[in-house]
């Protein structure tokens, strides 16, 4: 048995779970649904910084990722966003994110780190696109998806 067999697989379930609780998360502060902005039932006022930016960085980037459209791009976002967070917001209260509440945005950022270093994964919107566009293009070769050792 190939251990191999399972690393698209087991990427593209880590790509949709990071997705679905990032975009949860966005949700939570745009709508106030699932307990609403840092749990007090409440929407982020719409247009304030950053809170309502981040929130609609999340639910949007959270979307793409766990469909797998635009994923690279989208995870470099949402990365970004969270070392923004981590940095800005976090960071100042204290070094260490145990002692800062910090430990959701430097997970969420390395998270979508390695999803757009390593790609969707096999099961992802990118790779059905690119499968039409490939037989759309008589002639053209397909480029398969990158496979993690």
């Amino acid at each position: 048995m190939n251990p191999d067999r399972f690393a698209q697989p087991a990427l593209s379930l880590f790509r949709m779970v990071i997705g679905l609780l990032f975009l949860f998360h966005g949700a939570a502060s745009l709508f106030g649904v699932f307990g609403g902005s840092r749990g007090t039932g409440n929407a982020v006022p719409i247009g304030e910084w950053p809170g309502w930016w981040a929130a609609l960085i999340q639910a949007l980037c959270g979307g793409l990722v766990l469909v797998g459209l635009l994923t690279r791009p989208a995870a470099l976002l949402a990365s970004g966003s969270m070392a923004y967070a981590y940095f800005v917001v976090h960071q100042p209260d204290a070094l260490l994110p145990m002692h800062n509440g910090g430990e959701l945005a430097a997970l969420f950022c390395w998270s979508f780190v390695l999803i757009a270093a390593l790609g969707p994964g096999r099961w992802a919107v990118d790779n059905l696109l690119r499968q039409r566009r490939a037989v759309a293009r008589p002639g053209a070769v397909e480029q398969p998806s990158p496979v993690v050792a």
